[in-house]
């Protein structure tokens, strides 16, 4: 299946809509939700369990009131999500229950009423008369008002027909506390001077008089603490979304004549000049028209130099300027800025829901109706065996109590959003799990040439001048003249040249003039200064002619620069090699990932580029559909195949490939095709991505094993009477937050240290694009 039949493009006339669902504790919650809303004729839904959303997908005649309500008719409350960084303030106001007491609070006056109760309950040498009847009026408030939330969910679901964790918790608890009131009224247990010692597991002929009061308590608070901690877990695996969302600039200063005018962001218009002064962040995505400065984009792609900018360089919002004043000409704002759909990238993936995901939802629907029926198997079997009723009792509610889907619910969507989030700062946005998936199965990588392994754009690469001449005074001629062509020959030389002066400026050129096919020509410091090809009339010296051949043989573009008719030099312009694409691809084969360079460039520059970055199987002069066919016969041969490019000849490959890689510089053809977008220049960010692929999947495993396995082993120690109902609270509790607590590790996840030989400035390629240059000589 291609990358493109992973993902089902969406019909013209369909709409999708995220939904905030409240009330999901387990993921038998996602499923009835999921279910729920694909009764609706038409529409299809994704729900995510860490992110409390859901994404659906549905016909214009399908109203958002309509799916609300579907959603409240299965017991959840639901809402459309407000912006990121405004939702991110309103995450408390929404844990508040109906009561107006927050999860913290709530929890803290449980533990305050249920302290004395568990410590009279184990600790028999502090049982005064009538010591039970104060834990009695000490935990009827913990089950009837902390646990209340729990009943409360549990009396919806039972509305519905259906049992999710809440119903769990909820038949312990009550049952624990009915089977107390019974011992305390009728068996005993209530009588003055009674003692109680503390037992680790039921007696089976422990007698009517023991209290469970302990359990009662207990399984509220401990539940109580562990979704307390594991919602600020979970808040965590999503800090990366909030912190983008927090990035952009709150307003923007104006240039209006002399004097700046504050105004909120929110004002800024296309076209409009605003100023940055140093340590401001650049409100939006824009093109310097004044001034220079560094900017720091460490925030937004990850780059961790800062970036030189100067008139006529663009700029992303959410960069912070490190230098000097800048006058920005806005190109874009709101939801078209880079950052806008970087931020929207990384919510689109952490609303899908990933394959293995789905296994463990389908598995957690069932789960807690299977629960129920083990504890009234075991409830039944301790009777029948004329066991002690409250041993029995216990058994069962132990039963109940330490049966733990959660886990199995947040064991995949954690670690996604913590990846993704992750991804994110290191320059890789992922289109949505799916993505991870495939990754970790590539084992070969097919790399385009221009703009992917090399920068793509010409510079200055040798400069060659005759016996007695200066090289910097060639250049700055050069430089002078060719500042006013418009050709990437031209753009090239004049940038080397004012890179080279030593104030950025270039002399003035008079008697500008600009001949097709042949070159530029104008008069510099007096001389008459001509760059261009080589006239055939005019013959030159042996050491220009050989540096002629040498940039001819490595497939550069070559000028001659003349003055006052004499040959003084040869500038060879061609594209660079990226810094990080050596030890990026040596590094993806040491990870066990073949790389393929298929180019539509020429043999030699083809070969010469493989040769230096260490390909060893190249493909020359293929075009669009030929790289669609390269792709094709390598997944016949059994190959997982990813593609990078970044050009609108390479979409048709990195569609049809199993995952597609965007370089985030390239054409929209390019990016809208790929799974994976590489927001810096940086080939490493997939050495990055593959890393930070099967550390995700690793860290899933590990959730997924310990949420099957704590199951699979605490179950049966309940039903057979080794677990201690208020130990199992705390086993239970602890599932769920140590699932999270393993995801966010991923948070703070950096991958191998980037090769030192990856770092500095571009690489002069000792071949360059044959048929470009060609076509360039032919131009001048």
């Amino acid at each position: 299946m291609t990358s493109a039949d992973h993902r089902q493009a969406a019909d013209e006339s369909e709409v999708t809509t995220d939904l905030l669902v409240g009330g999901m504790t387990c993921a038998a919650c996602v499923g009835r939700v999921e279910k729920k809303l694909g009764r609706v004729e038409g529409v299809t839904a994704t729900v995510n369990l860490a992110t409390g959303r859901a994404r659906v997908s549905h016909p214009p005649s399908v109203t958002t009131q309509r799916l609300i309500s579907v959603v409240e008719s299965a017991g959840y409350t639901a809402e459309l999500p407000p912006p990121p960084a405004e939702e991110q303030g309103r995450v408390g106001e929404r844990r508040k229950t109906a009561a107006g007491v927050s999860d913290g609070g709530r929890l803290l006056i449980t533990a305050l009423l249920s302290l004395p109760v568990l410590v009279l309950s184990m600790v028999p040498a502090l049982q005064f008369t009538y010591w039970q009847w104060l834990c009695f009026n000490l935990a009827a408030p913990v089950v009837g008002w902390s646990a209340w939330p729990f009943h409360e969910r549990a009396m919806k679901g039972l509305r519905h027909a259906t049992a999710t964790m809440d119903t769990l918790v909820s038949l312990g608890v009550l049952a624990s506390f009915a089977w107390s009131a019974y011992a305390l009224w009728f068996g005993g247990a209530g009588e003055p001077g009674m003692r109680m010692p503390f037992n680790l597991f039921p007696e089976a002929e422990a007698g009517g008089a023991h209290l469970y009061l302990e359990a009662a308590v207990s399984v509220p608070l401990f539940v109580l603490a562990g979704r307390y901690l594991e919602d600020r877990a979970k808040q965590g695996t999503g800090s990366a979304l909030r912190a983008l969302a927090e990035l952009g600039a709150k307003d923007v200063e104006l240039r209006d004549g002399e004097q700046g005018r504050r105004v909120p962001v929110s004002e800024l218009h296309v076209g409009q000049e605003f100023l940055v002064r140093p340590g401001e962040k650049v409100a939006t995505d824009g093109v310097v028209t004044e001034g220079s400065s560094a900017l720091d984009l460490s925030l937004v792609t990850g780059e961790s130099v800062p970036v030189e900018v100067g008139p006529g360089s663009d700029v992303v919002g959410g960069a912070v300027n490190a230098g000097g004043l800048l006058v920005i000409r806005a190109t874009a704002v709101g939801a078209d800025t880079q950052l806008a759909r970087i931020t929207k990238l990384v919510s689109d993936a952490q609303a899908g829901k990933a394959r293995i995901q789905r296994l463990a939802d389908a598995v957690a629907g069932v789960f807690v109706p299977a629960i129920v029926t083990v504890a009234c198997t075991v409830l039944g079997f301790w009777l029948g065996a004329e066991a002690d009723t409250g041993a029995a009792v216990t058994a069962a509610v132990a039963v109940l109590v330490v049966a733990c889907p959660c886990a199995l619910g947040l064991a995949t969507p954690t670690a996604f959003m913590a990846a993704t989030g992750r991804g994110a700062q290191l320059g890789v946005l992922l289109r949505g799990p799916e993505a991870l998936e495939r990754l970790q199965h590539i084992d070969t990588v097919v790399f385009d040439k221009t703009g992917t392994l090399t920068t793509g754009r010409m510079t200055l690469v040798d400069t060659t001048p005759t016996a007695g001449e200066d090289e910097a005074e060639i250049l700055r001629l050069a430089g002078a003249v060719e500042y006013g062509s418009e050709h990437p020959i031209g753009r090239a030389v004049a940038a080397a040249a004012r890179q080279a002066a030593k104030d950025g400026q270039l002399p003035p050129v008079t008697d500008f003039r600009a001949v097709p096919g042949v070159g530029v020509s104008g008069r510099v410091d007096g001389r008459e200064v001509v760059v261009g090809r080589p006239r055939p009339d005019t013959p030159l010296p042996d050491t220009l002619q050989q540096a002629l051949d040498r940039a001819h043989a490595a497939a550069r573009t070559a000028v001659v620069v003349e003055t006052d008719g004499r040959p003084v030099g040869v500038l060879a312009v061609g594209d660079t090699l990226r810094p990080s694409s050596r030890p990026a691809v040596r590094q993806l084969s040491e990870l066990g990932i073949e790389p393929i360079l298929v180019t539509g460039d020429g043999p030699a520059a083809a070969r010469a580029v493989a040769e230096q970055v260490g390909i060893d199987e190249v493909h020359a002069e293929v075009t669009p559909e030929g790289k669609t066919d390269i792709v094709a016969k390598l997944r016949e041969e059994g190959r997982r195949v990813a593609v990078i490019g970044d050009g609108v000849n390479d979409a048709a490959a990195l569609a049809s490939a199993d995952l597609g890689i965007a370089m985030g510089s390239g054409t929209d053809a390019a990016i809208g095709a790929a799974d994976i977008t590489l927001v810096r220049e940086d080939m490493q960010a997939v050495v990055a991505a593959v890393q930070l692929t099967r550390r995700t999947l690793g860290t899933i495993r590990a959730n997924l094993a310990w949420a099957f396995g704590y199951n699979v082993v605490t179950v049966p120690l309940a039903a057979t009477g080794w677990l201690n109902p208020m130990f199992a609270a705390v086993a239970m509790s602890a599932s769920s937050v140590l699932v999270v607590a393993n995801s966010l590790r991923l948070r703070a996840y950096s991958p191998d240290a980037h090769d030192s030989a990856g770092k500095g400035a571009p690489t002069p390629l000792s071949g360059a694009d044959s048929s470009t240059a060609s076509s360039l000589e032919e131009v001048r």
